[in-house]
């Protein structure tokens, strides 16, 4: 079995959790706050994101947001990468 480079696999989570971030920002962007509803309400079938959606992020927040979203995804990433390893034979 191939060993994970946990660094990598990390990273690789990290650029995903982003990307995800960039594109629920752009749905919200494009769509508009009854777009955005509709879409997350189709997406999360049977919660409603009324109550919970705002359209009023600001430039900042939305910064430390992807921030925040890379950070934990590479951690999540990281995480399984070395659990993954730490299952793995070692052949002598």
């Amino acid at each position: 079995m191939y060993r994970l480079n946990v660094k990598k696999f990390g990273f690789a989570f990290g650029l995903t959790g982003a990307l995800i971030y960039l594109g629920c920002m752009i749905v919200m962007i494009t769509a508009g706050q009854e777009g955005s509803i509709t879409f997350f309400n189709s997406l999360l079938h049977g919660l409603d994101t009324t109550n919970i959606i705002r359209m009023d992020v600001s430039l900042l927040e939305a910064i430390f947001g992807i921030i925040q979203t890379f950070i934990l995804w590479w951690l999540i990433g990281a995480c399984i990468g070395a659990f993954y390893n730490a299952q793995l034979k070692v052949n002598k």
